[in-house]
């Protein structure tokens, strides 16, 4: 045993401001188990100690704590239901004038998939994509813009031709496209959620919260969008009272607020 696991949420909570209630617990303190036996730490109060001195092992924490799979256009089925029906529908009841936010949004994956999509309908030049996520290192990354040919694959082709270039093995994805998304760091147990949003994007992330917090975020979404405005979730989740929490279902994966 490492110690006092409740004593080293509160620590944690106060250096990062995460809340690790929020987490189902036998999952996350295996993770972090693992991540101080890698450390060579005696015990939970060992390890905070050293996050306390240590800015590198510190990152390299929040980083581990943090769930980064991503891809682009990750479910091709779902950003082709996107492009055909779910922006369409918006810029009619709407405009072009969108707010759009892509929230955990990890190396930039989906902000820049999302902007690509959207560039099939409205001018590059006003799209416009707030993405949010909680850990900075990944927000580096998607900053960056360079990506591995893996996380790429399921890019349409036309949009692989003309926004990204090769990189030894890698792939550099284009100015144009990320000048058009907008990152910042944002807890989404914590933090206030922005406001009067027409497309909320939030995938495979909330499966490692609680039915408590997961109930609380959907909420908060909710509020977050205008009526009318779609949320947009991961094929790994599912909300089941959708209805109590004012939302009508589009499809497996996309919901309307309801008023």
């Amino acid at each position: 045993m490492l110690g006092d696991y409740e004593k080293f949420k509160k620590n944690i909570f106060g250096l990062t401001q995460i809340d690790l209630n929020a987490y189902k617990e036998k999952q996350m303190r295996r993770r972090i188990d693992t991540l101080i036996s890698k450390n060579e730490m005696a015990d939970y109060d060992a390890y905070v100690g050293l996050l306390k001195k240590d800015k590198e092992k510190f990152e390299q924490f929040v980083n581990f704590l943090t769930i980064n799979v991503s891809e682009f256009y990750r479910n091709p089925e779902q950003w082709k239901l996107l492009d055909q029906e779910i922006i369409p529908d918006l810029i009619k009841k709407f405009g072009k004038s969108l707010k759009i936010w892509s929230a955990a949004c990890s190396t930039g994956d989906e902000p820049y998939s999302l902007v690509m999509a959207f560039s099939k309908h409205i001018p590059l030049n006003q799209i416009k994509v707030f993405a949010t996520d909680l850990d900075n290192q990944v927000m580096d990354t998607a900053r960056l813009g360079i990506y591995s040919e893996k996380s790429i694959v399921g890019v349409p082709a036309e949009f692989k031709k003309k926004y990204f270039t090769k990189v030894g093995n890698s792939y550099q994805i284009s100015n144009e496209i990320k000048s058009r998304v907008q990152f910042q760091q944002h807890n989404l147990l914590k933090d206030d959620y922005p406001t009067r949003c027409h497309l909320i994007v939030c995938r495979n992330v909330l499966i490692y919260f609680t039915e408590e917090a997961k109930e609380g975020v959907y909420k908060k979404f909710n509020d977050a969008l205008v009526k009318d405005g779609v949320l947009f979730i991961g094929s790994t989740e599912q909300i089941m009272n959708y209805k109590t929490i004012n939302f009508s279902r589009k499809s497996s994966f996309f919901f309307a607020k309801e008023k």
